[in-house]
Order: C-alpha cells, then structure tokens, then sequence
C-alpha cells in the first residue's frame, strides 16, 4: 500500500531546486512527486513501510530544510534567502570595475593586484552561494548548474592567481579575474529574478487566505427558545451552526439561509456583476458579501471543505503543476560537467606525457580548457534576453513574471476570457428597455424609472441613476421599498407605480427574460436589462488575436443569454457559461489537453484558472488575487495590449535560443583549440569577452523589434 506525504521544504524557491528533490525523492523510490517552488510544498507517495523521516533527513542534507510540524511552515518558506539582494549588491559593486578595464585605459584597472583584491570577495560569496549547493549534489549524484558556477569560477580564478604569482612579468597573459566575477554576478541576478518571481507568486495564496472572514455571530439558543448571539472566531462554526449575518458583513462559513433575505454580492465567486437575491432555503458562500438585508444561515461546509478554501487548494495545485523554469544549460549540466573535466584531465595527459610539455605547461592548458568552457555565456543567455524583454514589457503597459513566461508564450493556441471586468468593464448599464406605448412614451418611461431610482441605495439602482442623470424628474408623494423585491412609488394622481424583479412583478410569457419591470397600478408599463459594457478595445483585441491564429473561448460564472449575447457581439469561437470555479478548472484542463492555452481574467473566481493555464493574464484594475496568480498583468489596463505581449513572449524565446545556441557554439569550438594549445590566455580573454558582447548585443535587439500589429 502507497502512503501520501506532503511537507514544505524551506529554500525550495525556484525550479532547480524543485527538479533536484524531485529527482531525490524518484532515487528513493517515491511516486506521485510534486514539488511546488512558489509554496514550497512537497508531495509525494512512499510505501507504508517505508520511513519518511528517512527521506526527510536526505532532503536537509542536500541543504534544505523540511519543516516537520505543519503549523506556521508557510510563513517560514522563503526566509533563508533574505541575504540574496545585499550578496547581489555587494557582488555588483566589486564586478562592474573588473568589466570597466576592458574599455577604460586607466591604469589602476590594469594592475593585477587590483584585480585581485576586486574578485577576492565576489569568488568568496560565490563558493558560499553556490559552492555548497555543488558539493552536496555531487554527494547525491546529482550534479546541477551550481557545479558548472563554481568549476568556471573557480577555473578562472586559481588560472589568474597562478598567473599572477609564477609569471609576475607576463601577469595579464593569464588574468582572468573578470571573468570569475561576471560568472558568479550574472548568475546571480539570474536566480535573483527567479526568487522575485515566486516570492510574488506565493502572495496570491497569503492574499486568498485573508479573504476569509475571521469572525462570526453564532445564534445560541437555550431550552426556553431565548437566542444569545456569541461573537467568535469564524473557525470554531461547526457544521449545523446557525449564524447571524447582518448588511455590509462578510459570509463567515458555507451555508443555507432559514431565515431572512438578502442582496448578496457573490461575483468574487461566479462572476456575475449583480447582485443575487438569496431567499430562506438557498446556499450562501462564505466570504461573499451582504450588501442589503440581514439573514440567519445554517452552517453546512466549514474549514477546509468550504468553497474558498477549495479555491486556494486549487491555486496551490496549479501553481504545483506549472513547468519550471529550466534552461537549456541546466539541463545537460548532468552530462557537460564530467565531459569538461574529463577533456581538462585528458589535456593534461597527452600534453605531458606524449607531447612531452613541462607538467606546468600542461596544467596551465588544462585550466585554460576549464576557464574556455566556463558557463559564464550560458549564465548570460537566458537573463539577458529575460531583463531587455521585461523592460520592454514594462514600457508598453505590461508586467512580465519572469522569463518562463515568456517562454511559454510561444506556445499559447488558444485564449480563454473570463466576461465581467475582462471584456466588459464591470460597470453596470441599462443595455435594452421596452414599453407600453399605450400608457408611455420613451421619456417619461426613463423618468419614472430613473426617480424611482434615486430613492434607493442598491447597486443596479444607482447605475440607472447615473446613466439617466439627464432626464426630467418626476415627483412622487410617497417611495418605499419593497425588501427583496423592489421598489413602490405613489405619484400625485394617485397612481401606484413598482419597479423591480420578474418573480414579483411579472408572471406573463410576452416580454420574459428582463432584469426590471415596470408597472402602473398592477399594470405592465415596462421592462429593462441590465448589463456591464464591452470595452472599447475588446471587438477589436479579439477580432486580431484570430488574425494571428488563435482560437477565443468566453469562460464566465455569468447567465447564458447575456455570455452568448458577448460571444456573438466579439466574433468569438466557443462560450461556456454559468461556470463556477471548479467547473471552471475542469473546462481548462480539458482545454489545456488540447492545445497550450492562456486565460485571461480578472476575479477571485478567476483565480485558480489564472494559475493553472499555461499563460495566466490580468488586467491591472483586477482583485489583487488574479493579479498575483496572473503571470502577465496589462499594467495599463487595456486589453488592446494583449497581442503585444504574445509577440514579445514569442520574440524573447527565439532570443534566448540564439543566445544559447551561440553559448553552446563557442564553447563546442573552443573548448579543443584550448586542449591543443592553440588558444593563448590572452586570446581566450578576448574571445570570452566576445562572447557576452555578441549576447548582449543580439538581447539589445528586442528592445527595438516591432511588436504592434
């Protein structure tokens, strides 16, 4: 029999790292492995008799650290990397005068000791960042890029010093302090970038989890049927607790109402834009919002069963699942360094014994092979191409979370849209009205209803309001309201007029299917609907992401009629309406099966979807949910932008694989002219230096490659 284990495993913060404990946990024989870098959570299946502390001590080993006791391990993850910026800072400040003498002439920059003394302390913090991470996954057998920093480093480095203090005279023949020092910084600002990334990503769980509100007024109530109301924390509700839910409160737990109604805001859950009138018999959600009314509820789903709650399991899930950022130097890194090191040892071999060169000779073209092949262009390629194209991103109204999502971008075939604040605005509006013409004309039609309106506080009436601001008002001598149903007016003739919903007012087959209806003395006058606008750029977003080959899917919690009425409206290929969240999730994966597909979305109902896509993207007036699980955020909140930002993603990937390939190319060719002795320190220097400029120089290019249409 399998037994699931799941933990979080402290400094588990980018993909490497999750790649290296999984490919740990697969040598010890466990299965079902998933290793979650932006929560640090493991998971995995291990027979029943075998000893998972066993596994746990092997995971500290490797210079992680499992927390064992489940409470407060969130909290805990990320913290042995609070020292990264001030090494990176520090490593930057001593680099950046090594680099300046290749271009400057003064002669301080020139002077060997000067170099020493600047490389000293980046080499140090080098072998303390990434020198213990190398030796331990040598122990294990599991050699990663950190070998490849610290051989290159390390090869550069001792070649100068050796250069330095047994040929004083020819000292610049064999310096290559820059070298060790760009090495190490360049990477570093890499895996920097990385722990920003999943630093962000976490805060999307921290912000779901705040969401739930703290506290509850449950409903005692004695023998003698006397209530007392009890104020406490919302964990302690059990199931079958009746709690007491009054206006402007947050639903503290999943439940049924048994008494009262109310106006309940629940788009952060459905995405429906308006309000829902919840009656005594149907479900609430916890966390959504009482926005008139006061209700009592039956507590039916508590804890970790409730509807929130499955939403941040579901984001926690998806972000598990995500592809880690692993670069093509990462993975040949198991197969480049032993063939480095065996072409170094094998140089020194034919070099000494059949060329029959000086042991020193021999040594030194053995290290010259170490210090050609260093990974210093590897180190450069991907964050190079990634920090012009997040630049660039940023200029044009785009926020970027990392380089792996512009890599995937690529990818993308299809894109999925949520409807409410995503194509639409959110902002609601009368979109269609009707009237007896026999008892009205169109503008005493928009003026009883627009004074009605202006007597209440509802979010639909408020909309009415605003939107006919400039018609006549018409004076009533008495407006009540008619709780949850709508409103009544008396006008000076006597005339009873009510405003409000279907199921109060209108029970006829002709005009069906209105938000609002209008009658004069119990009497049809009117009917209206009430929906949120397109935005401006979206028929034309649309209409060139088809130009451009992507299939458009409508994805909304929303009613059918008005999801379809968008569809038809923007041209797009499917729609799948009245969705909730996990029937959201379970169309994307059905999607995401078919073709790489990116959502774009803007609610808390959003969310899960938004990590679980292969692209997830936001707008930046979104909850700060779907922002933090977003991996695009259209910083200028135009959805025109969208297009943009898949060519960058394309662009910025066939940059990085120039750049690799070059990396690669370079270190293929020179690595033998070294082993022969044909490649002069000096030379070397050159060429290395050549090497970055050509990155640096084919990454520069994407910050002037056309991006519009």
């Amino acid at each position: 029999m399998q037994k699931t284990h799941a933990t979080v495993v402290e400094g588990m913060t980018c993909g490497n790292c999750a790649l290296t404990i999984s490919k740990l946990l697969e040598k010890k024989g466990a299965t079902n492995i998933a290793a979650n870098a932006a929560s640090g959570e493991v998971s995995f299946s291990l027979p029943d008799a075998d000893d998972v502390n066993v596994i746990y001590d092997t995971i500290d080993s490797m210079g992680y650290k499992v927390v064992r006791d489940e409470d407060g391990a969130a909290s805990a993850h990320n913290e042995s990397y609070d020292n990264t910026t001030l090494y990176l800072i520090i490593c930057a400040v001593f680099t950046l005068p090594l680099l300046m003498h290749m271009f400057v002439s003064w002669h301080w920059l020139h002077n060997p000791w000067v170099q020493l003394v600047l490389s000293t302390p980046v080499y140090a913090i080098g072998l303390w960042v990434f020198g213990r991470s190398a030796v331990r996954s040598l122990k294990h057998g599991l050699p990663n890029m950190d070998v490849l920093i610290v051989l290159g480093a390390s090869a550069a480095y001792i070649y100068s010093l050796i250069g330095l203090l047994a040929y004083t005279a020819s000292a610049h023949d064999y310096l290559f302090f820059e070298t060790t020092a760009s090495i190490i910084t360049l990477v570093m600002f890499g895996n920097w970038l990385e722990h920003r990334t999943v630093k962000s990503t976490t805060v999307a769980i921290d912000a779901l989890v705040k969401l739930q509100p703290q506290q509850a007024r449950i409903v005692m109530t004695d023998s003698m049927g006397k209530e007392t109301i009890l104020d406490a924390e919302s964990k302690y509700v059990k199931a079958g607790d009746v709690v007491l839910v009054n206006h402007g409160d947050s639903i503290p737990v999943d439940g049924e109402i048994i008494y009262g109604d109310a106006q309940v805001d629940e788009h952060m859950i459905t995405g429906e834009s308006v309000p829902v009138h919840k009656l005594t018999g149907d479900a609430v959600v916890g966390g959504t919002l009482v926005v008139d009314g006061n209700i009592k509820l039956r507590a039916t789903t508590v804890g970790n069963t409730s509807v929130l709650s499955s939403i941040i399991r579901m984001v926690r899930e998806a972000q598990g699942v995500k592809p880690p950022l692993q670069k093509l130097a990462d993975k040949i890194s198991a197969v480049f360094v032993p063939v480095v090191a065996g072409i170094a040892l094998l140089t020194i071999l034919v070099n000494y014994f059949v060329l029959e060169h000086s042991f020193a000779e021999a040594m030194m073209r053995a290290i010259a092979v170490m210090v050609i092949s260093c990974p210093c262009a590897m180190g450069l390629a991907t964050p190079a191409a990634v920090a012009v194209g997040l630049g660039r991103a940023a200029r044009n109204g785009m926020l970027i979370k990392g380089g792996d999502t512009l890599e995937r971008m690529k990818t993308i075939r299809q894109i999925v849209f949520d409807k409410t604040g995503t194509l639409t605005t959110g902002k609601l509006e009368v979109s269609e009205f009707v009237y007896d013409n026999n008892l009205l004309n169109e503008d005493s039609f928009k003026s009883i209803i627009a004074s009605i309106e202006n007597h209440s506080s509802h979010p639909i009436a408020k909309s009415i309001s605003t939107q006919w601001k400039g018609v006549g008002q018409m004076q009533f001598e008495d407006v009540k309201e008619v709780k949850g149903k709508g409103m009544e007016a008396k006008d000076g003739e006597g005339n009873i007029w009510q405003l409000g919903s279907e199921r109060w007012l209108h029970s006829k087959n002709e005009n069906g299917g209105y938000d609002l209806y209008l009658y004069k003395n119990n009497i049809y006058a009117g009917a209206l609907k009430i929906a949120d606008t397109l935005r401006t750029d979206a028929a034309a977003t649309i209409a060139e992401l088809k130009t451009m080959g992507f299939k458009t899917i409508l994805l909304s919690g929303d009613k059918k009629d008005k999801c379809k009425h968008i569809a038809t409206q923007l041209g797009m290929d499917e729609v799948y309406a009245e969705h909730s969240p996990e029937m959201k999730n379970t169309k994307l994966d059905e999607l995401l099966q078919a073709a790489p597909t990116a959502m774009v979305g803007d609610g808390i109902n959003d969310a899960p979807a938004l990590a679980r896509a292969t692209v997830g993207i936001s707008l930046s007036e979104s909850t700060q949910i779907a922002i933090q699980s977003a991996n695009v955020i259209l910083s200028n909140n135009q959805l025109s932008t969208l297009p943009k930002a898949i060519r960058l993603g394309v662009y910025t990937s066939q940059t990085i694989k120039q750049n690799l390939f070059w990396a690669f190319l370079y270190n293929i060719i020179a690595i033998p002219v070294a082993a022969a002795g044909m490649l002069k320190p000096t030379y070397g220097a050159g060429i290395m230096a050549l090497s970055d400029v050509v990155l640096i120089i084919n990454s520069l290019r994407l910050g002037v490659r056309k991006i519009s249409r």
